[in-house]
């Protein structure tokens, strides 16, 4: 690696940004289709899903092991607070996707994220309002399992959509 003296006319950043710019080699249309295939998209969807179905799963075992309602309505509403902030994000994400702008595609998606964070602050301050006799600690315990479900999606491969075949 090259390291070069800082010069008062600020050349040495011209130089560091030559440097990168040779290393820079364009793909031609059949590697970056390659490319493309080896690396597909992700499919925020399949992780939506997931996390529904797992927050779901854990308020109804949460309930069938506690026998009390309010413990599987606490986790259940954790779940609620994770799932409904990331369906709006998601598919506020897929719009902002399709922009010619990547400058305004950027913009919004920053936008969206302040949303989905008030949005999810939001669920959290009502949760008292709209689970009786709530249980912070279930409904943190739902929230986090809920939200890791990232984790349990990449395990499964289910991150990336298959291959099609030519």
């Amino acid at each position: 690696m090259q390291t070069h003296s800082v010069l008062a006319d600020g050349n040495s950043a011209d130089l560091a940004n030559e440097d990168l710019e040779s290393d820079f080699k364009p793909l031609t249309a059949e590697q970056a289709q390659a490319w493309r295939q080896q690396h597909p998209m992700a499919s925020p969807w399949r992780v939506l899903w997931l996390q529904v179905l797992v927050g779901g799963l854990i308020a109804v075992l949460t309930g069938w092991f506690s026998g009390q309602f309010r413990l599987a309505a606490s986790v259940a509403w954790g779940a609620v607070a994770v799932v409904i902030p990331a369906v709006v994000f998601v598919r506020a994400l897929s719009r902002q996707m399709r922009m010619r702008q990547a400058g305004s595609a950027l913009v919004g998606l920053f936008v969206w994220e302040l949303v989905k964070i008030v949005l999810t602050v939001a669920l959290l301050l009502a949760a008292p309002k709209v689970v009786s006799d709530l249980s912070w600690l279930a409904l943190v315990a739902g929230f986090v399992v809920t939200m890791k479900v990232y984790w349990l999606a990449m395990a499964l491969g289910w991150m990336q959509r298959k291959s099609r075949p030519n």
